[in-house]
């Protein structure tokens, strides 16, 4: 029998308190959401003063890495104009995201999720969708991600 872990909504607020902790130190003031391995919403932030316009796009760079099983930022080289995956943006209703700022969480081999950041630059983005992953290994005893 296989078990596969799930992400929890312990889970999901353990990385919401990192993301944002990373946030303050940078000084960049995030939205914040986290999906299931089915990329369904398990638990949102918008920090004061985040983008009202991140919003959506917080919640769908987590929907893209845990589908894909990639972080967003890897889209961005096949998915621009004269990439092989060009117009893989559009898909899913526009949800598919090609910048960066979201990541799989991956446990055991298993995507469990995806956390995506948005109102900084996206590597600003990714800083901090990183550091709430890494902050769940280090709960779990896990080496970061």
């Amino acid at each position: 029998m296989i078990t596969v872990p799930k992400m929890s909504l312990a889970d999901a607020k353990l990385i919401l308190d990192a993301s944002e902790a990373r946030a303050v130190q940078i000084g960049v003031p995030m939205d914040v959401a986290v999906v299931d391995d089915g990329g369904n919403l398990l638990a949102f932030h918008r920090m004061d003063g985040a983008k009202l316009t991140s919003i959506e796009i917080a919640i769908n760079k987590a929907f893209t890495a845990a589908g894909t099983r990639k972080g967003t930022h890897e889209y961005a080289p096949v998915g621009g104009p004269g990439g092989p995956a060009f117009g893989i943006h559009a898909s899913h209703q526009g949800r598919f995201t090609i910048f960066g700022g979201g990541l799989p969480i991956q446990v055991e081999g298993h995507t469990v999720g995806g956390v995506g950041c948005s109102s900084g630059s996206p590597e600003q983005d990714r800083e901090v969708a990183q550091a709430g992953i890494d902050a769940l290994f280090r709960s779990l005893g896990h080496p970061s991600a």
